[in-house]
């Protein structure tokens, strides 16, 4: 009898992790269209049972809609996938995360996981030098972009409309010995910050810039179709932003939202993101190409709760140090 009571209890729990990661999931992430797209296909061909419907934009523009749909009582996603974890500390403040700490996390560096599972970071995007190979010197610190060589040659995105550029600001100004004084003497040597990663990749590339800050894979992958251009991690260290994922507390589908999230952080989900060309949250897994060994980058301290507490005041204050 015991056995048989045994054989079906397991029998029961098989069936309910069978069912579990089935129906529709929705996500609303900010991956680039082709990114996404992989991501979704690849964790659908994991879990057959799951249709997975998606909106994708910027990160402001995601939360925007969000926020709006929040307001109005009928918030859609089941997961988020989104830039930078200043947002998910805001959204966990709220209680609008659910927690996963049963998110199985072997060899992956748990440092980039939210102490209280409710988030998990599944790359790191670093934000680094591009130069124009016409530059007029190879940089290899962040103080040489104050040279007078590089005078009016500096493209940077804008932390006014760009969160990862917001986390880059922040990072450089607690980690840099001249804090806010590093963006006066970028501001002194005609340095430009508007728009987003985007631009200045075309900015340098096109040559109408020969520097900028920009996040490491857009140059990396350029160079690698031909642009003339080269990407740099300074010797300082570079900031990063991690790409979480979250479950939402409202999530309709939590366990195909938790199956995503398991995918996400597997091995078969790193793997992923390195054949996208980013840096693994993983340990265990290689680097893309055109990457340097993992021990010669430096990541640089960041406190995510308090660029959350402290964001107007940051932004107000790169406005000043930059004239904008």
């Amino acid at each position: 009898m015991r056995k048989a009571l045994l054989a079906s209890l397991l029998f029961a729990a098989a069936l309910g992790q069978a069912q579990a990661a089935d129906g529709k999931l929705v996500l609303y992430t900010s991956q680039p269209n082709t990114d996404a797209q992989q991501t979704v296909d690849a964790f659908m061909a994991e879990n057959p049972g799951v249709t997975v419907e998606w909106v994708r934009d910027g990160t402001p523009k995601i939360m925007a809609k969000l926020r709006a749909e929040i307001e109005a009582g009928q918030p859609q996603p089941d997961v988020l996938l989104i830039a930078d974890i200043v947002t998910m500390e805001g959204l966990k403040k709220e209680g609008r995360l659910l927690a996963y700490p049963e998110a199985d996390l072997t060899g992956y560096d748990e440092t980039l996981a939210d102490k209280d599972r409710t988030y998990f970071s599944t790359k790191l995007i670093t934000t680094g030098i591009v130069y124009n190979i016409k530059a007029p010197f190879v940089p290899e610190s962040w103080a040489d972009l104050a040279k007078p060589e590089a005078k009016g040659l500096i493209a940077m995105p804008s932390p006014l409309t760009s969160g990862a550029a917001l986390i880059h600001t922040v990072t450089l100004v607690e980690n840099l010995p001249q804090g806010w004084d590093y963006y006066a003497s970028l501001a002194t040597n005609g340095a430009q910050a508007a728009g987003g990663n985007g631009d200045v990749l075309k900015a340098v590339s096109g040559g109408d810039k020969l520097f900028g800050m920009i996040v490491d894979y857009m140059p990396i992958r350029e160079k690698a179709k031909g642009a003339p251009v080269e990407f740099v991690f300074p010797r300082e260290g570079v900031s990063a932003v991690t790409e979480p994922v979250a479950i939402l507390s409202t999530a309709k589908n939590p366990e195909a939202a938790k199956a995503f999230v398991d995918f996400l952080v597997s091995k078969e989900g790193q793997e992923l993101a390195v054949k996208q060309g980013y840096i693994p949250a993983r340990t265990d897994a290689d680097l893309p190409a055109g990457y340097p060994d993992r021990s010669a980058i430096k990541i640089l301290g960041f406190d995510a709760a308090a660029a959350l507490a402290n964001e107007t005041a940051n932004k107000e204050k790169f406005s000043e140090m930059m004239g904008q």
